[in-house]
């Protein structure tokens, strides 16, 4: 199974815009070191990667964006992408949540 498959199955993808949500379970929620690890991660698909919170969106790849989303714990996001590799890049977004990030 493909991992456009596996998102499409989950009922977040129509063609080539994927879009999920993810809940914020670290304890100091999206500060600087998990904004970093998403820009990062999110500059190396081709894909607009956004990451939504309630009415604002903010651009994935841009550390400063993502800071101002002010997400604490609890919070609950969702990430859009749209392009051929989205499904690939709205996964390894959400592995990010999925992981706290590498923090306890």
């Amino acid at each position: 199974m493909s991992e456009q498959t596996s998102i499409a199955e989950a009922g977040a993808c129509a063609g080539e815009d994927c879009v999920l949500q993810v809940l914020v379970t670290n304890q100091l929620g999206l500060h600087a070191r998990p904004a970093s690890q998403i820009a990062r991660e999110a500059q190396a698909f081709a894909a607009s990667i956004s990451i939504v919170a309630q009415d604002q969106t903010a651009d994935a790849k841009s550390i400063l964006d993502l800071l101002t989303l002010a997400a604490s714990q609890g919070s609950t996001l969702e990430i859009r992408a749209s392009g051929a590799d989205a499904a690939q890049a709205v996964r390894r977004i959400s592995e990010l949540f999925a992981a706290r990030f590498g923090e306890k």
